[in-house]
């Protein structure tokens, strides 16, 4: 089996690339962090019009169908450029509500989802208390470990009595949604079979982001090697950085076939294994960039600094290592007669 793009889909990710290049990310993500999200919305209204958000709404709510493949080779480039914002959890949000089959939920919340018009944030039961930026966010939902799918508000609509949660990345925002508060929008064993189909979703196009913040760590980390000199010779050519750079591409080499696959099948098992080789990979090149740049890396003016502070978050959220592991294990055990 050839996990490769097509052509179609090799023109859309270059599409996205050219795109990303081309605007500015680094101030937008550190306008994102400073609380000014004007920058950040103007690259998601631009990256709506190229179809990206409709990759995850139906096609009857003006999406172009839930299309797990061409939405990851996305969320590589969106790592890649390190686009700030709950871009994930938007994405995992019009999943929740295209299985969830409400019709009328459906028509108040995808259309504007797809067209990149509004944007949302979502904790799921078993995951992370915290939403990511619900004070940029139009809509944050939340659901319980009762299966009760609740609107928390919007833009601001985690609890204003308290205090945001300090993240390794400043670009990532994170605050604690009201518990059972909020408008009930749904409940019931239909919502809990629609959160772990968002959940899923969410960790692969996660693995999906890791994948292209590790590449993109790994070209500036090159292009650093071949200009550094030491003893009148240029870094790169020494054999110990040699081997570094190698291992990383090998780790996300490795990595890139377990996301295809895992966006093929949407198994539970091939997801987490997904998740983890990316996740591990991207943190790896973090530590190889850290070390090759040396001292210059840890400094905030080197745009390298805003794919480092990606790297751990990214990781961690919507499945750790531990818990892809486990659900890799599970997935591999037969079960009991």
């Amino acid at each position: 089996m050839r996990f490769l793009p097509t052509d179609e889909q090799s023109d859309f990710a270059r599409t996205l690339r050219s795109l990303l290049g081309s605007a500015q990310v680094p101030g937008a993500v550190r306008a994102w962090a400073d609380g000014d999200a004007g920058p950040g919305r103007a690259l998601w209204s631009r990256l709506a019009g190229t179809g990206l958000f409709a990759l995850a709404v139906p096609e009857a709510y003006e999406g172009a169908g839930l299309l797990p493949p061409e939405l990851s080779l996305g969320f590589v480039e969106l790592g890649r450029a390190g686009v700030p914002g709950p871009v994930v959890e938007s994405a995992a949000v019009s999943v929740l509500l295209a299985e969830l089959a409400d019709e009328t939920l459906a028509k108040r919340f995808l259309p504007g989802l797809a067209q990149g018009e509004s944007s949302a944030t979502l904790t799921l039961p078993g995951g992370s208390p915290y939403a990511l930026d619900a004070d940029a966010a139009t809509y944050c939902f939340t659901v319980s470990a009762a299966g009760e799918l609740r609107l928390a508000g919007g833009a601001g609509g985690a609890d204003p009595a308290g205090e945001p949660v300090r993240s390794t990345d400043p670009a990532r925002r994170l605050s604690r949604p009201p518990a059972g508060g909020g408008e009930l929008l749904a409940a019931g064993p239909a919502v809990a079979r629609a959160a772990g189909a968002a959940g899923r979703w969410a960790r692969l196009l996660t693995a999906a982001q890791c994948l292209g913040v590790g590449e993109a760590l790994l070209a500036r980390t090159v292009e650093y090697a071949k200009q550094r000199t030491q003893f009148g010779t240029p870094i790169g050519t020494f054999q110990a950085v040699k081997h570094r750079l190698a291992d990383t591409l090998l780790d996300l080499e490795f990595a890139r076939p377990l996301v295809w696959a895992a966006a093929l099948s949407l198994g539970p098992g091939e997801v987490a294994a997904a998740k983890l080789a990316a996740g591990e990979a991207s943190y790896r090149a973090a530590l190889t960039a850290l070390q090759i740049h040396g001292a210059v890396g840890y400094t905030e003016e080197l745009d390298l600094s805003l794919w480092l502070r990606k790297a751990r978050p990214l990781r961690d959220a919507w499945g750790t290592p531990s818990a892809c592991r486990a659900e890799v294990l599970r997935s591999l055990t037969p079960p009991r007669r």
